[in-house]
């Protein structure tokens, strides 16, 4: 599992390991590993033009000593300090000593425009905000250029604990980060500027819960339930899926595909959409007499394609058993009903379904991911999924650190591809997972299903839901 922590806890513990280390030793670690990354990024060292934008703090300073041991092995380096007489004055008197040198950030262009790696040392975890108007300049003239943009721990203009990009930033090819993980290098829109990132381990001792949490494979592997041999279908746990409509038929078959893939026993469906979902899925269990007289069920789901279907929705709230709210149940659902439930929920809203929930903008989720599922979960007091190009998920009333998705694919921006998910997540809960755990679990499985089913090309929901035990047996697997 990779974990990210904020900026006050890296700097505690940096603090806490400074004060065991001789004067300078962390720093040394840090530029030590970054030289090594710039030289595996190049391939050959000497004889190549790297090029240091260097700000006032220890980011700089690390910028500068890995310059300076890049020096010595045969590249001809280039500082440029963005502010003269405030760049640090240990590691800039080492590249100097090494045979490097520096340029003024007016003459930097011809440097820049020749280099073959531009090192980002502008801003280090602490920056707020975007770039100032000389640091964007130059951010943009190393972005056109041929050079490799390798940022230092991360970007310069991105926020380390948000993610957030609030002006001009750096665009790295590679991020060398120390350490552990800083949430922006996790979540968009940072992490598309951050390129490829590498971790480097300098010694930190951090504390048991993260800001964030992206499983691997492993991880999800010992999430997903396995049968035994006492297992039949009712003990593996039965998924209810109240979907569909008239209008929208395909919600139902769709969230039937993905509930069949997701590890529970049986499927019992409930809707208008019945004959469409036995003609794809003859192994559904059909029902017309509504949630509370389908029969028994584990879990629920409920809004996909639901239409105005407020009824259904405030029925499958008031079950005693794990409900999923996707779709137009999320605009269905009373909130107090929400609030008030005791068994666990989780909510699955894409940007502009959370936008409305909120009452803000689209443009605002999508710019702070991670703010706002904390703040549907806190609201709620609900287990919250929030779709989008970095998918995250918060836990019950927003407890724990968020779970961040790494699998996908922007082909997985298709109609129908979220009510997949909302059945693979609904199967999973009722199997007996955990609400922050089926969520990122299915997550994980979906992104990974639209990887394989798209393979580079425009994919349909279903065969996303078809892709989905490609994906199973491919995490457990390992």
């Amino acid at each position: 599992m990779r974990t990210a922590y904020c900026v006050d806890t890296v700097r505690a513990a940096e603090r806490d390991l400074m004060a065991r280390l001789p004067e300078g030793a962390l720093m040394q670690r840090a530029a030590a590993g970054l030289a090594a990354a710039c030289a595996d990024l190049m391939g050959r060292v000497y004889g190549r033009r790297v090029v240091l934008l260097v700000g006032s703090g220890d980011n700089g300073g690390d910028a500068l000593y890995a310059g300076a041991r890049l020096a010595r092995r045969g590249a001809g380096v280039t500082a440029v300090p963005l502010a003269p007489g405030r760049a640090h004055a240990g590691g800039l008197a080492a590249l100097l000593r090494a045979g490097g040198r520096t340029v003024a950030p007016q003459d930097a262009d011809g440097p820049i425009r020749r280099a073959d790696l531009v090192l980002d040392g502008i801003v280090g975890i602490g920056g707020r905000g975007g770039l100032r108007e000389d640091a964007a300049r130059l951010a943009a003239l190393a972005g056109g250029s041929r050079a490799a943009v390798v940022a230092v721990d991360l970007p310069s203009g991105v926020e380390a604990d948000t993610g957030e990009v609030r002006g001009a930033a750096v665009r790295a090819d590679l991020t060398v980060t120390f350490g552990t993980h800083k949430p922006a290098l996790l979540v968009d829109p940072a992490r598309e500027h951050a390129g490829a990132v590498r971790l480097v381990d300098i010694g930190l001792d951090l504390p048991g819960e993260p800001e964030l949490e992206a499983l691997q494979h492993a991880d999800v592997a010992r999430l997903l339930p396995v049968p035994g041999a006492a297992s039949d279908k009712y003990r593996r746990g039965v998924v209810g899926i109240a979907a569909g409509s008239a209008r929208y038929p395909g919600a139902a078959v769709l969230a039937v595909a993905g509930a069949l893939r997701g590890g529970a026993g049986a499927v019992r469906y409930v809707g208008p959409a019945g004959q469409a979902v036995l003609a794809r899925y003859p192994e559904t269990l059909v029902s017309d007499r509504g949630p509370e007289r389908a029969g028994r069920v584990q879990a629920w789901v409920v809004g996909p394609g639901a239409g105005d279907d407020a009824g259904t929705v405030a029925e499958v709230l008031a079950c005693d058993v794990p409900v999923l709210i996707d779709a137009d149940g999320l605009r269905l659902a009373d909130a107090g009903a929400v609030r008030g439930r005791t068994a666990p929920t989780l909510m699955t809203p894409h940007a502009g379904e959370a936008a409305a929930l909120l009452g803000v903008s689209r443009e605002e989720v999508e710019a702070g991911r991670l703010a706002a599922v904390r703040e549907l979960a806190g609201r709620y007091g609900a287990a919250v999924l929030l779709k989008g190009a970095t998918t995250v998920v918060a836990g019950q009333g927003g407890a724990g650190a968020v779970r961040v998705n790494p699998t996908g694919t922007p082909w997985l921006a298709t109609a129908g591809s979220g009510d997949v998910l909302s059945g693979v997540a609904g199967s999973l809960l009722a199997a007996g997972l955990a609400a922050v755990d089926a969520g990122s679990a299915a997550a994980y499985l979906h992104g990974l299903a639209g990887r394989f089913a798209a393979a580079g090309a425009p994919v349909g929901a279903h065969e996303v839901a078809e892709a989905v035990a490609r994906a199973w047996r491919d995490v457990v697997r390992e």
